[in-house]
């Protein structure tokens, strides 16, 4: 057997000991969204440390832990605290929690993040539909031997963002009047800010956010058919085109400005895709 398998399924034999939920959208929330969970019916806290060769995200902010509940009648798996490669770990211990929550029943996987800004239409507080993405700056989570289990060796990378559950958050936030950018998110590996020279290599190659994550996760979750959509909350104009030092504070900062309505956004689109669900099976 594959030593990355076996040691996915050991994470989920675990988590099946402490909960027999099943979620049909996985959620990843990023800065802004950090205690989004503790809004939902929750069922179920596990605690990353509760699971054995789990890998424990070390940015501040971020919980760790998995949240299980609803939203609305919607059941989620809710990942408070991402990992991301620039702490340390391997790309498959990065992406092992989207597998572990494809495994675990989610059809759906739902990534939120906050990034900077490229494009100059852009402004800090802005969410934008990701509508595609850039991933060829961080190693590939598919890299070494392909898992069979988890999907084919060469996966299709033409729609890694599903076009119903983009008009679906499209149509959510014309509901609640929220004014919504779209666009193409990069991931760089951070964990130091791009430099402005990076920047306007990432805006030359089509790339309108950056950020550390999300991209990894999207394609791992595209290698097991899930649906997937994103949302990123702009939180700062990238290096080069704002003329304030960046930092991590300030991230935060504006991040949590934003969440009011970030959350408002991510409820209703999960309604409707939870709908969406029901009218599919």
């Amino acid at each position: 057997m594959n030593e990355i398998y076996d040691k996915v399924k050991k994470c989920y034999k675990q988590v099946r000991e402490k909960t027999d939920f099943k979620p049909q959208i996985a959620m990843i929330l990023g800065s802004g969204l950090g205690d989004y969970a503790e809004t939902i019916e929750i069922k179920e806290i596990i605690d990353y440390h509760e699971i054995d060769g789990f890998p424990i995200s070390t940015v501040q902010g971020h919980k760790g832990r998995f949240v299980l509940g609803y939203v609305e009648s919607v059941p989620v798996m809710i990942m408070e605290g991402r990992v991301h490669y620039y702490e340390g770990y391997s790309m498959s211990d990065v992406v092992l929690p989207v597998r572990l929550m494809r495994m675990m029943g989610a059809e759906i996987l739902f990534l939120t993040n906050a990034s900077g800004g490229i494009n100059k239409e852009f402004h800090a507080g802005d969410f934008v539909l990701i509508t595609d993405q850039i991933a060829s700056f961080v190693p590939s989570p598919l890299n070494g031997v392909n898992i069979e289990e988890f999907g084919e060796r060469f996966p299709d990378m033409s729609h890694i963002y599903d076009e119903d559950l983009q008009d679906m958050i499209r149509q959510s936030a014309d509901h609640l009047m929220i004014d919504l950018k779209e666009g193409v998110y990069i991931q760089l590996a951070g964990p130091n800010f791009e430099s402005p020279a990076e920047i306007q290599m990432c805006k030359v190659i089509g790339a309108d956010a950056v950020g550390m994550s999300t991209a990894c996760e999207a394609i791992a979750a595209n290698h097991m058919k899930m649906k997937i959509c994103g949302i990123s909350c702009i939180s700062n104009p990238a290096a080069g085109i704002s003329e304030n030092p960046l930092s991590h504070e300030n991230v935060q900062k504006m991040a949590d400005e934003a969440a009011p309505k970030f959350k408002l956004l991510v409820t209703e689109a999960v309604k409707r895709m939870g709908k969406y669900l029901e009218t599919t099976r």
